[in-house]
């Protein structure tokens, strides 16, 4: 077992599987150091666990555990091109969308959910620069997407 799956699991968490892509797309992509995951929904054994919108459907405190799912969904979809987490040097960013209600602002208190995941997991290495974007709709109606940017030791 890696290290950080062993944190994980200290963690009371599990790797999942790889989310199935919704399209013509692959999870995860690696570019020299840099592996680029593809918007990650926070699917539990294949199904979402809430849907609608943050801020109307879903409360923004349900929002924030969904994006710890969305960043563990990232995390193994990493693994799958990576072959091993504990080659992650650090997390260079997160891009996250919100699906919200016209009048919820709050859409940087839900990402903290996927951002604080990786702080405990990876320590120093999950440090990292991020984008928290409120929009009308996700796919499959879901309030949550996260993708994420790491840079990997060499192999």
């Amino acid at each position: 077992m890696s290290v950080v799956e062993a944190k994980l699991a200290e963690l009371g968490l599990t790797l999942p599987g790889v989310v199935p892509p919704l399209a013509a797309y692959q999870p995860a992509v690696q570019s020299g150091v840099y592996v680029y995951t593809a918007g990650q929904l926070p699917m539990v054994d294949g199904k979402l666990p809430l849907t609608g919108k943050v801020g109307a459907e879903v409360t923004p405190e349900e929002a924030k555990e969904l994006a710890r799912t969305c960043a563990l969904n990232a995390l193994a979809a990493v693994k799958s091109v990576a072959g091993d987490l504990d080659r992650i040097a650090r997390v260079v960013k997160i891009v996250g969308f919100v699906a919200s209600a016209s009048d919820f602002t709050g859409q940087p208190a839900v990402l903290n959910g996927a951002s604080e995941l990786l702080g405990e997991v990876l320590g120093d290495k999950g440090v990292h620069a991020r984008s928290a974007v409120g929009v009308a709709v996700l796919p499959l109606d879901a309030p949550v997407e996260v993708e994420i940017q790491v840079e990997l030791t060499q192999a």
